[in-house]
């Protein structure tokens, strides 16, 4: 399998580094860190950012809470359809999409691909329907518009799967290599999962938002923007279940870092370091 790492939606907030940890300026840079995965099966997507329908009719697919509070940039050229398309494939080709959880952001491109399977776990599908994301959040992170189209879904059980590095994982997702695996990682919506994929060399974990900013793993000391924790906060539908989760992957990130590559949704030094590397492979 070959991975390409896509950018499928740019967000600039206001508060620079109180954000990103970067940026100089008033605005901070934040991503939308989606996968295109060769396989055999065709082409799998792993998220989708916003899609082709978000750039021409915002106002109707997007709450303008989001549209504010994140700046987002909403860029044709960054749509997931456009860069399958830059890489040289056929949109049709996409014969699969998995998605880490229904927020605006991750999922707001699955409907320019009429003809894939659309995986996501069962809890996630039924909370995003019944739009039950948190008292404040639920009715603006979940937009059904943006998947209601879809007549093709796979739902998977949440939790209580085969254990993967002390995480219980769904394997065998239907049509998909036994290589692709979603690893349940409540806490941010209820039904969240990351997305496991074996490469020659060990494993990578998209752990979408799990986390957000490159200080929360890798290391024993917790680093995280001021603004960062605070939307993590915001959007969290389980506290509790959140932060154990983001512990056991910081403990991943540490005792299995020659086996398993870590990277979440939204860091912009995470995606430039993976796409840079995608784009450019060692020599084995």
């Amino acid at each position: 399998m070959k991975i390409h790492h896509l950018n499928c939606g740019t967000c600039c907030p206001v508060g620079g580094r109180l954000f990103d940890g970067k940026s100089d300026g008033v605005f901070g840079q934040i991503v939308c860190h989606c996968l295109l995965i060769e396989t055999d099966a065709g082409l799998v997507l792993v998220d989708t950012g916003f899609g082709t329908r978000d750039v021409d009719h915002p106002a109707r697919r997007l709450s303008p809470f989001f549209l504010t509070l994140n700046n987002i940039q909403l860029r044709l050229e960054e749509t997931a359809i456009a860069q399958v398309r830059g890489l040289g494939f056929d949109p049709a080709d996409v014969r699969h999409i998995i998605i880490t959880h229904l927020d605006f952001d991750h999922a707001g491109g699955i409907e320019d691909f009429p003809n894939a399977t659309v995986h996501v776990t069962s809890r996630e599908k039924d909370v995003a329907d019944a739009r039950q994301g948190g008292a404040f959040v639920g009715t603006r992170r979940y937009r059904p518009q943006q998947w209601d189209q879809v007549h093709d879904w796979r739902l998977y059980p949440f939790g209580g799967g085969e254990s993967w590095f002390g995480f219980d994982a769904v394997r065998d997702l239907d049509g998909l290599p036994a290589d692709i695996l979603l690893v349940p990682l409540a806490g941010h919506t209820w039904g969240h999962a990351g997305v496991a994929i074996r490469e020659p060399g060990g494993w990578l974990l998209h752990a979408a938002d799990a986390y957000f900013y490159r200080g929360e793993i890798g290391s024993e000391h917790y680093s995280c923007t001021p603004a960062l924790r605070g939307y993590q906060r915001m959007m969290e539908v389980d506290r509790a279940a959140r932060l154990t989760n983001q512990n056991r992957l910081r403990r991943l990130s540490l005792d299995h870092a020659g086996d398993v590559r870590i990277f979440c949704a939204h860091d912009a030094v995470e995606f430039d370091l993976l796409a840079s590397e995608s784009a450019h492979p060692s020599p084995a």
